[in-house]
């Protein structure tokens, strides 16, 4: 089965009466913690997630096209991302989805909840 909103969070059987892959979970654990504090350049964010926004561009809604300028990852404890837009507004959950499922593959942030927020440029 799959669990929506943790689509992207490590599974990992174990036993603690057989003594299997226990230390495989602690090393998993430890994997998270380090991507939840990863800092990312922001020329290095921009490169990579402007050439995602120019693959597949916002929707135009109510004629007016969301062109997104750059992005800036928040000083949170939390992975959080600021995308500045010209209409912050009218971008829906699926192209949040998107920018979010490009993060995770092209940064090491499986497991890790991320933040996305759009404001105005």
């Amino acid at each position: 089965k799959r669990l929506a909103p943790f689509s992207d969070v490590p599974i990992l059987f174990i036993s603690a009466t057989e003594k299997t892959r226990i230390f495989k979970a602690m090393e998993i654990a430890l994997e998270v913690f380090t991507n939840r504090g990863q800092k990312i350049a922001t020329s290095k964010l921009n490169d990579i997630m402007l050439k995602a926004v120019e693959a597949y561009h916002a929707p135009v809604v109510r004629g007016n096209a969301v062109k997104i300028k750059y992005v800036s990852q928040l000083p949170t404890p939390v992975p959080s991302f600021a995308f500045f837009c010209n209409y912050p507004d009218d971008i829906k959950a699926p192209y949040k989805n998107y920018l979010e499922n490009k993060l995770r593959e092209n940064f090491k942030l499986s497991g890790v909840p991320i933040r996305i927020f759009f404001r105005k440029k």
